[in-house]
């Protein structure tokens, strides 16, 4: 099962979508081939949606730039 984001595109009179060679490899899918597709629109996420969510944030900036240096100091060494 392949799931990937893609653009509409306009083709002529139609709309198309490109499916991303490499997925269409790991199905082994070939031109003329059918398929059966399940289209979601995807929602677009608004300032409007997530203000406010963050109103009991208790640590500074500088403390999660400490934790973000710790964990990548952590990864490379």
């Amino acid at each position: 099962m392949i799931e990937c984001e893609t653009k509409l595109r306009i083709w002529g009179n139609s709309i198309g979508l490109v499916i991303p060679k490499e997925d269409l490899k790991k199905e082994n899918l070939r031109p003329d081939q059918f398929v059966r597709v399940i289209i979601c629109k995807k929602k677009m996420l608004k300032v409007k949606d997530i203000f406010g969510k963050l109103k009991n944030w208790s640590k500074s900036t500088e403390e999660i730039m400490r934790e973000i240096d710790n964990d990548l100091d952590s990864k490379w060494l």
